[in-house]
Parts: structure tokens; sequence; C-alpha cells
């Protein structure tokens, strides 16, 4: 086994050590770095650097970054933390922030996965088509 697979295989050890119930929990994550800390492995910044990649991706895949121009609602965002929680199943948290290029319209980021209702989307999608 290589050394760089070995490297990913501890890091994916450590997100599950790290994850209550499917769920990653900030408390687990915080206890293990400290035991790390005390009894740091081979290839330590390795490991650290994976880990943290995965703590990244495991935060983005349960967060939804949403961006709008104009105003929105407390209740629109708890309507859309309702929508996307049943859409993947799990429970996603909401970052809203104002976004005045946006034109009009919201722009939903949740991991990988764009969702985009904005006037400058639609307006980037028309001069792609016409391109």
């Amino acid at each position: 086994m290589t050394r760089d697979k070995q490297i990913v295989d501890y890091a994916k050890g450590l997100m599950k050590l790290a994850s209550e119930n499917g769920t990653f929990s900030e408390e687990r994550a915080s206890a293990i770095l400290q035991v790390l800390e005390k009894n740091p492995p081979r290839n330590y910044a390795g490991v650290l650097k994976e880990f943290l990649k995965l703590v990244k991706r495991e935060v983005a895949n349960n967060t939804a970054v949403v961006e709008y121009a104009g105003e929105l609602s407390p209740s629109a965002i708890d309507g859309i933390k309702s929508q996307f929680t049943n859409r993947y199943g799990r429970d996603i948290s909401v970052t809203a922030s104002r976004n005045d290029a946006l034109i009009a319209g919201l722009r939903v980021q949740v991991g990988c996965d764009v969702y985009d209702s904005s006037v400058a989307g639609a307006l980037k999608e028309l001069e792609a088509t016409l391109s």
C-alpha cells in the first residue's frame, strides 16, 4: 500500500470517528485533533491536510450557501432550509448573503450542486446559447 493511500485511508477513518449517527460532529473532530496532537501518527501533516479536506467537503455538502439580490425574509430562509433538507434527506444548514450582482433572484449552492434562479444566471445562459 502506498504512503498516500495510507494517509487517505487514515483520514477517512478519522472522519468516521468524527461522525455521530452519520452526521459530522465538531466536538468529536476537536477531540480527535487533541488526541492526534498528543500522539502524532506518521506523516502527521499529510494526515491533517487530508482530514481537513474531508471535513471541508462534509461541511460543504451539508450547507446551503444562499446568495440573493434584494431582500430575503427569515421565513424564506427557513423554507429554503426545509426544501433542501427534504431534497437531500439530511439536515442542511443555511448561510445567506446579499449579492446585488445577481440583479434579482437566488443562487443556492450545496456542495457541488448549484441552483441558479437569478437574472444574472439567466443572462449568462442566454449569452452562452448565442455564442
